[in-house]
């Protein structure tokens, strides 16, 4: 989606002396620090980070008890669902709102069973989840309402800062996301009970003067990670503006292209804009979406398929629980994000807006020439997305 946004580098090398200093090279001072920065940021008392997001939601599903089956969309990456899965807990897929990507409140209620302990809003590419459908699901069930935040940092839903809505929700700061820690997730929450036990889960279990209290494992955050979130989050405001400008140069350069319509945010919220997302619609504009993504990857600019295809249609879940989910399958056949970030400037948004341009203006006869290619010589593969996620 683009290049990772480093930040200062002087100012994560001190930080890195400081903690080569201190001796104190994982979970120390460095990491509360991140901690309380990454609290004021969603507007949550709690933060407990960890040295990855999907080890972070492992924790939360833990901490929170979840048993059975558990109600999340399929639109969203792997992760979401594996992190359940690995813990004996069984996804149960949904159909999205064809609006926003999001998981449909309506497909949420219908899907609960006896068996469902919670529900899983994920807030795609930073639109949020609807909130307020969702927490009216779990208390009408009596389930747990957990959110997926891993695009969603510094953004808001109705004006409150996305962070504090359900019981907890998990960021990821992967070195693709717009907060970077090299590798790393953070469960933030209100609930200062389950932010303890969180706490204690990823750190072996240990209690008060490092008794075992339960069983846990080790998901700390290194200080090396925590300079670099901390260094990350110094240039967030500057990142955003980039980013928010790279968004409407997009708008503004690919409107009216036949076939192609980039996804936009609410204006009357706060976004992060960390993603581009178009919508490439064949029959408009003449080839497929990865047939654009060949020509872009030919012109050497790199776009991904993000989300596709989405969980219910991979491995194990493909296998194991086979559901048709039309609005999801549809919108994972159209979705492309295209490079944004501090290192992707406009001249470089007018180039990759000039090419999708010219591949859709000539759309069929592209496809024409790419099936005739393709009865006369093996296909060139297409680019699978290698999990930027987190």
């Amino acid at each position: 989606m683009g290049r990772p946004s480093t930040g200062d580098r002087s100012r994560f090398f001190a930080r890195l002396d400081r903690a080569l200093d201190d001796m104190w090279l994982t979970n120390g001072t460095l990491v509360r620090e991140f901690e309380d920065r990454v609290a004021e940021v969603a507007g949550v008392r709690n933060c407990v980070a960890t040295c990855n997001a999907t080890t972070a939601l492992q924790l939360l599903y833990l901490a929170a008890g979840l048993s059975g089956e558990v109600i999340m969309p399929s639109m969203t990456y792997v992760a979401t669902a594996h992190a359940a899965r690995m813990l004996g807990l069984t996804p149960v897929f949904c159909d999205i709102d064809p609006a926003t990507g999001c998981l449909d409140p309506r497909e949420a209620d219908a899907a609960v069973t006896a068996r469902t302990s919670a529900v899983v809003g994920v807030h795609l590419w930073g639109r949020p989840a609807p909130v307020g459908e969702l927490e009216k699901t779990g208390a009408r069930y009596g389930l747990r309402v957990l959110f997926d935040a891993a695009h969603a940092l510094g953004c808001t839903h109705r004006g409150r800062r996305v962070g504090g809505f359900g019981d907890a929700e998990v960021f990821s700061f992967h070195a693709t996301k717009v907060v970077n820690s090299f590798e790393g997730g953070a469960v933030v929450t209100d609930d200062d009970g389950l932010a303890q036990h969180l706490r204690s889960l990823r750190t072996f279990g240990s209690g008060p003067g490092g008794r075992i209290e339960r069983a846990g494992t080790n998901a700390k955050m290194s200080e090396a990670a925590a300079a670099m979130g901390l260094t990350s989050l110094e240039a967030f405001d500057q990142v955003v503006r980039h980013n928010r400008e790279n968004h409407a140069r997009y708008r503004s350069e690919l409107r009216g292209v036949d076939g192609v319509s980039v996804v936009p945010f609410d204006e009357e919220e706060t976004s992060n804009h960390q993603y581009v997302i178009a919508k490439i619609d064949e029959a408009g504009a003449g080839l497929h979406r990865d047939l654009l993504m060949r020509v872009l990857k030919a012109e050497n600019v790199v776009a991904q398929r993000y989300f596709a295809p989405a969980c219910h249609q991979v491995e194990p879940y493909r296998s194991e629980r086979p559901v048709e989910l039309p609005h999801t399958e549809r919108l994972a056949e159209q979705v492309l994000a295209l490079p944004t970030g501090p290192a992707v400037s406009a001249a470089d948004v007018r180039r990759i807006c000039e090419i999708v341009r010219c591949a859709t203006a000539a759309g069929r006869q592209v496809t024409d020439r790419e099936r005739r290619t393709a009865n006369t010589s093996p296909a060139p593969p297409v680019p699978v997305p290698s999990g930027l996620r987190r």
